[in-house]
């Protein structure tokens, strides 16, 4: 057996999504780290050994603006380029060849950890070590750090430290949450295994193994959708665990778990209820995905008041939106529904407090084990959540190892630090603003483009000055977010009228600035409409109050069966389009009553509704690309040109009283969260390259010798670009000059950064 020692800055035990991101985000801060997986691949649930697809805070396209950034966002958008169908095996690929990229991180597979060395009180304690056995290999590798991230899932580094941690259901009294049962318990949430099936175009005979269980005897025929095309995570019910310890009987569970499958699939080919005499089972995963094991305590455990209400926390780092999704102790053989769902109005954000633990001083932690409730941990659990919380915990882990304190001491004393930081690398935060005084474009730039979308009227007029748009029938109210810089007096919209008729719109405030639906009436207005195809209908909006501006506004328009309403392809980021589906009308919902689940974007889907704003917006300003957020907040925060002619190039300018030194160039495209992206094959988006991204451009710099080319970007398919000068240029002026997109009309920009020496 060979022995050996590893000594890295900080160690990360555990190569899901979560352990990943955070080894990539210490890595590139320029902090070693040992990554230690004891799977023979990356990604935990979403790899090819388990296959669930990566939910995040777009709940699946309920939440708006809401697709992560930072890792998350760049490991969505590079397997969109490569994986479009959604293979897992590729997928497998994209996460690893990001890990590999990182010459900071030495990658540790097929090496389980079962050792924690830790000194001091139990409510002082500090690891020292972590030691693994790497299968296959005979090999007992010692790791050593300053700081430890235990990214496991099931707790186990945290355990064996001697951190606190629950497992089970809190009370409702414990934190007042009306989902938490009366007495606390230790029942959870269970394990799932899934299976793939696949059209042979000949019939294939299925012969089940004796184990397969008769799922007639059982109420899963009963309560459960099944069908003969679906699998993957069609079948995330099938799960079973949760009144057992998902981990000390995690055989038993997988093996029931077994049973069911391959009944489930006798049930299938051979009960004649089925069309499925060509189809066969291609693959059945061997390793159950456990959902809920321990959470660990530390000095703030997140709850469902603070999702529900949206919680402000001073020390946010990360941010969900995922439903909280808890199901039945009793899994695939409840009678009531597979899961149960509560949405709040919008995104969440997560606190530092929530990832560091509570009494051993260097371990960190990120994924579903953080520091939240039972209930709170349905939402935050979801897997592209549990990676920008550990981008957070990575960065985190980087400054504490950089300035030489614990993570308790960063959140006190350096929190600005480490969220300036986050900012930066354009991580997912919701609402924060770059304050970074090294930040030349920030500090002292003006800026100025070539054009800038007004959003006067949209959309473009087609051949011969002709519009070219789709009616929609105004059978629901109709909703149509814009965002207003600094007044908005007039809205006029295209429509039809049968006959003479009445349009209503209504003008309402969205409440907090990351939230998209409705959220309190400001105004009522309405015009006359004569009977007539694609008629300009103007309303005078100019009583409405707005509690302040810039802002997002949601303009409701009411149904009306004498009118349709005309949408045309394409989207503009900031403004969108919903149709209503709720059963009351929107000013009597009650509370808690999710309504941003009731307004989807269903026919307006990649389509802007026709529109024309008085007196236009101030939106997409130049300036916007320094007013430092990174994220729709308020508004799309971004410089978004006029449409581009052919042949004509598209710029943005920064400009400086006196030369500069420019070191270091950090470029932010747009491409546009409000995609909701996937890494498997919940539903396919139709385009390789996000198309609002710049494809082609130039940097150039005016320096004493004129406008100077810096750097030339081409075929771009990325949101982040960092251009590394060889030696700092002065310059008293930076231009970005667009060349082409991968699809959009628009030139567009989110950020320019500048650094000197």
């Amino acid at each position: 057996m060979l022995e050996q020692t590893v000594k890295t800055d900080i160690v990360v035990v555990g190569g899901g999504l979560s352990g990943v991101c955070a080894a990539v985000a210490a890595a590139r801060l320029g902090q070693t780290v040992s990554l230690v997986q004891n799977r023979p691949v990356l990604g935990g649930n979403s790899s090819s050994e388990v296959r669930v697809w990566v939910c995040g805070a777009t709940g699946h396209g309920v939440n708006r603006y809401a697709r992560e950034t930072g890792i998350m966002g760049e490991l969505f958008v590079e397997n969109q380029y490569r994986n479009m169908e959604g293979n897992p095996y590729y997928w497998d690929l994209v996460v690893l060849e990001t890990v590999r990229a990182e010459p900071n991180i030495q990658l540790f597979l097929n090496t389980d950890v079962h050792e924690v060395e830790a000194e001091g009180p139990a409510e002082d304690r500090i690891i020292t070590a972590v030691t693994g056995w790497m299968m296959g290999s005979e090999r007992r590798i010692r790791f050593e750090g300053d700081v430890v991230l235990d990214c496991t899932g099931d707790g186990l580094v945290g355990f064996l430290a001697g951190a606190k941690y629950r497992i089970g259901r809190e009370a409702k009294a414990e934190f007042n949450e009306d989902w938490a049962p009366e007495i606390a318990d230790d029942i959870t949430l269970g394990s799932t295994i899934l299976f793939y099936s696949k059209d042979m175009g000949r019939p294939i005979k299925y012969v089940p193994p004796s184990f397969a269980k008769d799922i007639t005897q059982t109420s899963i025929p009963v309560r459960r959708v099944i069908r003969s095309g679906d699998s993957g995570c069609h079948y995330w019910w099938i799960e079973w665990g949760g009144e057992l310890d998902t981990v000390h009987e995690n055989e038993r569970i997988r093996d029931e778990l077994w049973s069911v499958i391959y009944g489930i699939w006798d049930f299938i080919k051979n009960s004649g209820q089925f069309e499925a005499d060509n189809m066969t089972l291609e693959w059945v995963g061997s390793l159950p995905g456990k959902r809920e094991y321990r959470r660990f305590v530390g000095d703030y455990m997140l709850n469902q008041n603070d999702v529900v209400e949206q919680r402000a926390f001073d020390d946010k780092v990360a941010f969900g939106g995922w439903s909280i999704d808890l199901h039945p102790p009793q899994g695939m053989y409840a009678v009531e529904s597979g899961s149960k769902h509560f949405y709040a109005d919008g995104n969440y954000a997560i606190p530092f407090r929530s990832l560091y633990s509570a009494n051993v001083r260097n371990l960190l932690f990120a994924g579903r084990n953080i520091s939240a409730s039972h209930v709170a941990f349905g939402t935050t659990r979801v897997m592209a959540t549990c990676a920008v919380i550990g981008e957070a915990a990575g960065t985190g882990a980087a400054l504490c190892v950089k300035k030489g304190v614990t993570p308790r001491t960063l959140q006190a004393e350096h929190m600005g630090d480490l969220q300036q930081t986050l900012l930066r690398q354009d991580a997912a935060v919701i609402g924060l603003r770059n304050a970074d005084p090294l930040d030349l474009a920030r500090a002292t730039a003006a800026v100025e483009a070539s054009s800038t979308l007004s959003l006067a009227q949209w959309p473009l007029h087609g051949t011969g000055g002709e519009l070219v748009s789709h009616a929609h029938a105004l059978e629901k109210p109709v909703g149509i977010l814009v965002p207003v810089d600094p007044r908005l007096d007039g809205v006029e919209l295209l429509v039809d009228a049968e006959e003479a008729t009445e349009l209503v719109v209504e003008v309402w405030e969205t409440g907090r600035e990351e939230n998209y639906i409705p959220h309190r009436l400001l105004s009522r207005h309405s015009c006359r409409v004569e009977q007539g195809a694609k008629q300009w209908a103007a309303v005078d909006g100019s009583g409405a109050r707005l509690q302040s501006a810039p802002c997002n506004v949601f303009l409701v328009v009411r149904e009306n069966a004498r009118l349709r309403l005309h949408a045309a392809e394409g989207t503009i980021f900031g403004m969108l389009g919903f149709e209503y589906h709720g059963d009351l009308p929107i000013d009597e919902l009650p509370e808690n009553s999710q309504r941003v689940t009731l307004w989807r974007t269903g026919p307006f889907n990649r389509k802007a509704v026709c529109v024309k704003l008085s007196p236009g917006t101030k939106a997409y300003a130049a300036d916007k690309a320094v007013d430092g957020y990174v994220r729709p907040f308020g508004g799309p925060h971004l410089w978004m040109s006029d449409v581009m002619e052919e042949g004509r190039e598209e710029w943005l300018r920064l400009q400086w009283p006196s030369p500069v030194g420019m070191r270091e160039i950090h470029l932010t495209f747009n491409d546009d969260v409000n995609e909701d992206l996937i890494n498997l094959h919940h539903h396919t988006t139709p385009f390789p390259v996000m198309p609002d991204l710049v494809k082609d451009c130039r940097i150039e710099a005016l320096t004493d010798e004129g406008w100077t080319v810096l750097e030339r970007i081409q075929d771009n398919r990325k949101r982040k670009r960092v251009i590394a000068l060889p030696a700092a240029v002065a310059a008293s002026a930076l231009r970005i000059v667009v060349e082409s997109t991968n699809g959009s009309p628009f030139a567009q920009v989110i950020e320019v950064r500048v650094y000197g020496q």
